[in-house]
């Protein structure tokens, strides 16, 4: 009886005492406002620009939303341009375009939802790198995305991600970013 006990107990105790996924919503707690951060970080949302084309910058479909791909849109209007791995960007200037696509993502998203305090989570990014074929860094410029999004949301804005090269983007734009975001209950 106490060898069946033991077959029943022990692999229940193996399974939860196994690895563990480290995202939990404890550790996904807010404990400051994302408009007040964004101040603090000297980020200004504006309305988003109307899409070029028959698409909508953002769907909600229940608790997430998924936001077409956006450029790097520079504060003062128009669009960075350049491709990655040649003479017309260096590798920060890159991380910046990939900054600024991640703005033009927040003022999308909040357009769409109205209060970004909303969000509980980055779930998913597809970065999008114009680059040369002997270019091999696009993670790095990706990384100007990813790190904005840590810095205004902290681990909430921590994503899966993938960083891919192109051999061209709309309008000669070097980076372009897509985004899956989940919201609060």
């Amino acid at each position: 009886m106490y060898k069946f006990i033991a077959i029943l107990i022990v692999p229940f105790f193996i399974l939860s005492c196994g690895p563990q996924d480290s995202y939990s919503d404890s550790d996904n707690e807010q404990d400051y406002d994302i408009e007040e951060r964004l101040e603090e970080l000297g980020i200004v949302l504006d309305a988003p620009t109307p899409p070029t084309a028959n698409y909508r910058r953002a769907v909600r479909t229940g608790n997430l939303v998924f936001l077409a791909g956006h450029g790097p849109d520079k504060p003062d209007g128009g669009q960075v341009t350049g491709t990655m791995g040649t003479d017309e960007l260096t590798l920060e200037e890159g991380q910046e375009a990939a900054r600024l696509t991640g703005i033009s993502l927040l003022n999308s998203l909040k357009d769409e939802i109205g209060d970004l305090n909303k969000v509980k989570q980055i779930v998913k990014v597809n970065g999008m790198v114009k680059a040369h074929p002997s270019f091999t860094q696009h993670s790095q410029v990706i990384n100007g995305f990813s790190d904005l999004m840590v810095d205004v949301f902290g681990e909430r804005g921590r994503h899966a991600r993938a960083s891919v090269g192109m051999s061209s983007l709309p309008g000669n734009i070097p980076v372009e970013i897509d985004m899956i975001v989940e919201l609060k209950e």
